[in-house]
């Protein structure tokens, strides 16, 4: 009778071990397939805003407009100058609609140093970058005598040239839709840019308004083409470099989060 007895304890105890045994490997792949899922989303989340990158370069701008949240969406959002800021689905894609292709322009932004945290929740997901670039065209003598100081002295072809280096930085969120992740609001700072034949410091000092104008890009011939008109007027300023401020830590890289808060205003 006792070791019947005692053979059932054993059993038991066997049993609440085997129990607890899978109670924790099932917590531990719980994690892991969290774990997993987050460091993929990370992954489709910087490869969003390589595309994004990639296809700017190439003035395929309309094939940016599907990486955006769909039309409808609360709170999409996209700033790029002082000027104002979009919050219309509208208004936002404007930017990409209609750009050209100008013979001989060059775009080559290039995008590096990323921070992207997902939100723990994995409903949203923060990053930033800094690029360094460069950006060049032609432009009609005739239309860069309105800004002397963007052009190179010498021409080729019969026009003026405009060869920059230009350095940024982007602060993104993004917003899972649908199963996929998607551009939900969009903050450009332009750091520096100096043309070709002058270093950042001189120019920085005579460029300090630019930031503060609505040009968009530079079209057919050169021709400066203009922002639509802002949706609302922006929270706070940017200005890029100047040599007599000091540099500040803008946009702060993200940090893990359980769910959206909007830091890059």
């Amino acid at each position: 009778m006792s070791d019947t007895v005692t053979d059932a304890s054993v059993t038991d105890a066997s049993v609440k071990e085997l129990v607890a045994e899978v109670a924790r490997l099932r917590d531990e792949v719980a994690a892991a397939a969290k774990l997993a899922r987050r460091a993929a989303d990370r992954d489709e989340v910087e490869n969003l805003f390589n595309r994004y990158m990639y296809l700017h370069n190439a003035f395929q701008d309309e094939q940016i407009i599907p990486l955006w949240v769909k039309r409808g969406t609360d709170g999409i959002r996209a700033r790029y100058t002082n000027a104002g800021q979009y919050t219309d689905y509208d208004s936002v894609i404007r930017y990409h609609q209609g750009r050209p292709a100008p013979a001989g322009k060059l775009i080559l932004h290039a995008t590096t140093t990323p921070v992207v945290e997902v939100a723990a929740d994995g409903e949203t997901a923060k990053g930033v970058w800094l690029m360094a670039g460069t950006e060049s065209g032609l432009t009609d003598p005739a239309v860069a005598e309105a800004f002397p100081d963007m052009y190179s002295p010498d021409e080729v072809l019969g026009k003026k040239v405009w060869a920059h280096w230009v350095w940024c930085k982007y602060a993104i969120d993004f917003l899972r839709q649908d199963g996929e992740w998607k551009i939900w609001k969009f903050r450009c700072y332009e750091l520096a840019r100096a043309p070709f034949e002058e270093n950042w410091v001189s120019f920085g000092e005579k460029n300090q308004g630019a930031f503060d104008l609505d040009l968009m890009y530079f079209g057919d011939d050169g021709k400066p083409v203009f922002m639509p008109k802002a949706d609302e007027p922006v929270p706070s300023e940017n200005h890029p470099y100047s040599p007599t401020t000091v540099q500040k830590l803008e946009p702060e890289p993200p940090q893990p989060f359980e769910t959206f808060v909007d830091t890059f205003k």
